[in-house]
């Protein structure tokens, strides 16, 4: 979002304020706290590094000798499932299934093909767990948590929400930093995400909208992104990052957040002082239409005034439990197409489990979405998935003096809990700390979204080995496709509502958040791990084709769009659409050693 657009938060809906807000603030904050650290923390040390691959004991390793998992598939089909078993590359960091061993020891191998096939389907699945718990459950109580601590929306949207619209592209660049053979998929991802959202999405905005974009935002918002895209490049060059690098990209996060909110509240202070001289329309903010139809769009999302029963009746207990877990619509299933329904059913199991597993508050409410009988529930079942979560479960079933499981001890706590709320309330009066089911339904949905980026990094590494791929490619393709899908359509849906410039700000400001706090939280937790530096390992050129094209789309608008006079129109968004293309075509012919370095 702009900030001429800051004036009319007011009239427009939260969603698309939050929107806007979530993408926009990420690009200004790393160069020279990095630098200094670096400075201070010293070279210090090979470039090699400490190499993060301590992920087996030492043991094992010594017992199996550590070979590229990729060589399973030029083995016989009978010492396939042994190597894949007693190889320490193959195993999977965390998770509840076992891919490659599913492959290669479950399924014969004339029946490999049908095995991919589930697997893939598997994966689109879990892509849309990601999206319906991270638009449903996820951003809703992040939204919740920042109106409850009054946060503007200024630090709301460059803290929370976010986070919130990052988080599956955070989750899985943290999942893949977790071992060094998965760490080329979070570079994948994160690049691939970066240069599919500023070819694709920035193009097809303008070719769906043409307009004038701000000037001021657009150009911090651009150029903060290329220091955040030069820091991890860097970083990738070095071949390591140290405990002072990963604290410096978030470092380097947080200055940027204060950076945008100061120069937000100076621009707001400048427009109330020169408020009468303003002229309607500018590029700075939205035009007056446009804020008509964001304020006539408000009013569009309440669809059940029209139903609201002619006499008062109270709903019993078990008529409020049954309806707070009905996910369907039935109304406004009658009235959607053919393609929507078929989705849905698609939705139906995952939107019940996360509404029996997750507590979303809601503050536009004047109950806040106040369900006695399932929040009561929720004291119970929620804790209970939060321990059987952790670890992919090892924290649920410890057993404390070998006696007691945790996962027992947390169900008569809950219990207890539950009980005293269920009697301690009613169900038209919500209780005064009902607040902090948000915090319960952010880390309980928190953790549904790493569940299935495990799932999906270990799937996606497996569908690698099969295909002889390297983690690079998956993670710039399937893995970016995946997390940015989500994005693409609702930016494109905005241009085409008439929003372009809301759009078109959310194509920089939410990368910059996944890239920094992605790559740097992620090492971070490694470091932590008592690791000294996290070696990175390249898978190649192909690495550095795609940090190079990322770099080279950016440069190309911070040059070309100033030199239109900030107009984009459908020529530019072309050629930012045939940039991509042709990056793919370039990926993948390196990918497979069309294109490659000469070696003397």
């Amino acid at each position: 979002m702009t900030e001429g657009d800051v004036e009319s938060e007011g009239q427009a809906p939260w969603a698309l304020v939050a929107r806007g807000l979530l993408n926009l603030y990420w690009v200004l904050s790393w160069l020279c706290v990095l630098l200094m650290v670096d400075t201070v923390s010293g070279a210090g040390g090979p470039s090699a590094g400490t190499r993060i691959s301590s992920q087996f004991p030492a043991s094992g390793v010594n017992q199996s000798p550590v070979v590229d998992c990729r060589e399973v598939c030029g083995l016989n089909a009978s010492n396939r499932c042994d190597f894949v078993r007693s190889n320490p590359d193959c195993r999977s960091e965390g998770g509840y299934l076992d891919y490659l061993e599913g492959i290669f020891c479950h399924f014969p191998p004339d029946l490999l093909p049908l095995a991919v096939t589930l697997y893939a389907f598997w994966l689109l699945y879990l892509f849309l767990i990601l999206g319906v718990t991270a638009a449903k459950f996820f951003c809703p109580n992040l939204s919740a948590i920042s109106t409850t601590l009054k946060l503007s929306h200024n630090v709301a949207g460059v803290t929370f929400l976010a986070f919130g619209n990052g988080a599956p592209d955070i989750f899985s660049a943290l999942v893949a930093f977790s071992g060094p053979r998965t760490a080329g998929l979070a570079f994948g991802a994160l690049f691939g995400a970066g240069v599919l959202v500023t070819t694709v999405v920035a193009g097809g905005i303008a070719i769906l909208h043409p307009f004038t974009a701000a000037s001021r935002p657009f150009l911090r918002d651009i150029i903060f992104y290329m220091v955040a895209v030069f820091l991890i490049f860097t970083a990738l060059y070095r071949g390591r990052v140290t405990l002072a690098w990963a604290l410096g990209y978030l470092g380097f996060y947080v200055f940027y957040v204060v950076t945008v909110v100061l120069c937000t509240w100076i621009y707001q202070w400048q427009r109330r002082r020169s408020l009468v001289y303003s002229v309607p329309g500018t590029p700075e903010m939205l035009s007056g239409s446009e804020e008509d139809r964001v304020s006539s769009n408000t009013n569009s999302y309440d669809y059940g005034e029209e139903y609201r029963p002619l006499l008062f009746y109270q709903e019993t207990t078990a008529q409020i439990l049954l309806q707070a877990l009905n996910p369907l619509n039935y109304r406004k299933w009658r009235t959607k197409p053919v393609y929507w329904r078929a989705l849905k059913v698609l939705k139906l199991p995952v939107e019940f489990l996360l509404l029996l597993t997750v507590p979303v508050m809601d503050p536009d409410k004047e109950d806040g979405n106040w369900k006695r009988p399932l929040n009561c529930l929720h004291l119970v079942i929620s804790p209970l998935f939060l321990v059987l979560t952790l670890q992919s479960g090892a924290y649920g079933v410890y057993e404390i003096g070998g006696l007691f499981p945790v996962w027992a001890v947390v169900v008569i706590a809950g219990t207890a809990l539950a009980a005293v709320t269920f009697f301690a309330t009613s169900n038209s009066e919500p209780p005064r700390l009902r607040w902090l089911f948000a915090f319960l339904g952010f880390l309980t949905s928190a953790l549904w979204i790493n569940a299935a980026a495990t799932e999906v990094v270990n799937i996606l590494r497996s569908l690698g080995v099969v295909f002889r791929l390297s983690n690079t490619v998956l993670g710039l393709t399937l893995l970016a496709w995946g997390n940015s899908i989500g994005d693409v359509f609702s930016d494109l849906t905005l241009a085409r509502q008439g929003y372009p410039r809301m759009a078109f700000s959310a194509c920089f400001g939410g990368l910059t958040f996944n890239i920094l706090v992605g790559v740097g939280l992620g090492c971070l937790l490694q470091i932590s791990r008592g690791h000294v530096a996290v070696e990175l390992e390249p898978d190649g050129l192909l690495v550095w084709v795609l940090a190079g094209t990322l770099g080279l789309s950016l440069v190309c608008s911070l040059v070309s769009v100033p030199l239109q006079c900030f107009q984009l129109n459908r020529v530019y968004g072309c050629c930012l659409l045939l940039l991509y293309l042709t990056f793919l075509l370039v990926a993948l012919l390196t990918e497979f050693g069309v294109i490659h370095l000469k070696t003397v």
